[in-house]
């Protein structure tokens, strides 16, 4: 069967986005090294699954990218991947979903999604998306966690984790220190 793989960077205090929503905080620490770190997670999936924000800032982004000649030529792999691999969109209110190869699901979310992880193929990757996130392990399809910690803290903001919940089905298998400070810490579900 295959791996839903939640990848979500977030502060040293649990947050995920500041108070606007904005994402600034995890560029300050973003460097190469996290980037191909990234690119090869990528390249382990073909399905990217989003919710409605995400793709929408996205599909408005990522198109162009592979042929700007201002976008760093190590990157065009992780660019064309972003283009080429399915991407699942979960939406009430999106009529279309655009971007090359989208798929569209409204309804019937657990079902669907339970028999995506069904059939053949490489890992699901989602992507920020956290009312998305809420969603899959309110089902229970999410598989690993890739918690990308960046050393800030934001005091306030939208939390990853609202309320405590006992998740010891939760097994640490790997993590990683980069040079910016970032430690990729990856959970499985046992």
């Amino acid at each position: 069967m295959r791996k839903l793989i939640v990848s979500v960077n977030i502060t040293l205090d649990g947050f995920v986005a500041d108070t606007g929503g904005g994402l600034d905080w995890h560029l300050q620490s973003w460097s190469n090294e996290q980037a191909y770190a990234l690119a090869e997670i990528l390249s382990r999936a073909d399905t990217i699954l989003l919710g409605r924000k995400t793709y929408q800032a996205m599909a408005a982004y990522w198109p162009w990218q592979a042929k700007n000649v201002n976008f760093p030529r190590e990157d065009i792999a992780y660019a064309e991947m972003m283009n080429n691999h399915r991407k699942v969109v979960l939406s009430t209110t999106m009529q279309n979903a655009s971007w090359h190869n989208s798929v569209l699901i409204n309804s019937d979310v657990k079902r669907t999604l339970s028999n995506l992880k069904k059939q053949p193929g490489e890992d699901i990757l989602t992507y920020g998306s956290i009312s998305t996130v809420k969603k899959l392990a309110a089902f229970n399809l999410v598989d690993e966690y890739q918690l990308w910690v960046h050393p800030v803290s934001l005091g306030q903001g939208l939390p990853f984790f609202k309320t405590p919940k006992d998740d010891s089905g939760l097994k640490p298998v790997s993590s990683k220190i980069f040079e910016s400070g970032v430690v990729l810490m990856v959970y499985r579900h046992i």
